[in-house]
């Protein structure tokens, strides 16, 4: 099992997640978060430090398209290990559906 990051987390970016990972399995986009799905030891201790309940794990229904984009795009964006602030519109976007499709940005971060 693994934990991965879902649509939830588009256009918000909480890294609440990230200081509490003992493994370092996170990964930075320009606007949303993911978990490496090979680098996860399965702990679950960043699920509840997400505020916009971006996490689940992937034994829930219908996650196997979330393992692949987290796997896809942890091979390709910088890791993250520190804590930053929230993407500006980030309480205004959190919990709104379709993020994939209205605000994805494939580009990628900063880094740390």
């Amino acid at each position: 099992m693994t934990y991965v990051v879902t649509d939830n987390c588009i256009a918000c970016k909480y890294t609440d997640c990230v200081e509490v990972c003992p493994v370092d399995c996170f990964y930075e986009g320009v606007n949303t978060l993911v978990i490496h799905p090979d680098e996860c030891i399965d702990c679950g201790v960043c699920e509840p430090e997400c505020p916009a309940d971006a996490i689940r794990p992937d034994t829930e229904p219908d996650m196997d398209k979330w393992v692949e984009f987290n796997r896809k795009y942890s091979e390709q964006w910088p890791v993250i290990t520190q804590k930053r602030d929230p993407l500006p519109e980030a309480a205004e976007r959190d919990g709104e559906s379709g993020k994939l499709d209205k605000y994805f940005i494939a580009e990628p971060g900063q880094g740390d």
